[in-house]
């Protein structure tokens, strides 16, 4: 996730300086921008706004540079009010697909990784209560983050 304030910009600056950014940026912002967009980043080093990124989707919100941890707080706010189990879970599949080729296999890898794990806490029982009854869960520490 990526709060960006409105003044910055973002930068493949290398082929103005004669190298290639071969450190893991390319496949990453092929997957994440396509090739298109990928492309034009990449090729031309010039500096992208963070407007622009939010509108090619590689910024999830754009504020006010004075309000950029407020906003990143939030997000994690957000994210602290779930499961830890499932946040772990959730975040080692989404790691896994982006840094795997196949998706099958990222999905292999979790599944027999951190959602074994999962299903074996506390707190996919909590989860599963609250979609019968429905309340606020109580999510415990669990088994994901020894």
């Amino acid at each position: 996730m990526v709060v960006a304030a409105d003044t910055a910009y973002f930068a493949l600056p290398e082929v103005k300086r004669g190298v290639s950014p071969i450190g893991g940026a390319l496949p990453r912002i092929i997957r994440t921008l396509g090739l298109q967009r990928a492309s034009e980043f990449a090729l031309t080093g010039r500096n992208v706004t963070a407007q622009e990124m939010y509108n090619w989707g590689l910024v999830n919100k754009v504020v006010p540079q004075d309000q950029v941890v407020a906003e990143a707080v939030k997000y994690a706010t957000m994210i602290a009010e779930n499961s830890p189990d499932a946040i772990i879970c959730t975040r080692a599949g989404l790691r896994e697909g982006w840094e795997s080729a196949s998706v099958e296999r990222a999905v292999e890898i979790t599944l027999e990784r951190e959602f074994a794990q999962l299903q074996k806490g506390e707190n996919i029982l909590e989860g599963e209560q609250n979609t019968v009854l429905p309340r606020r869960s109580e999510h415990k520490i669990d088994s994901l983050q020894a």
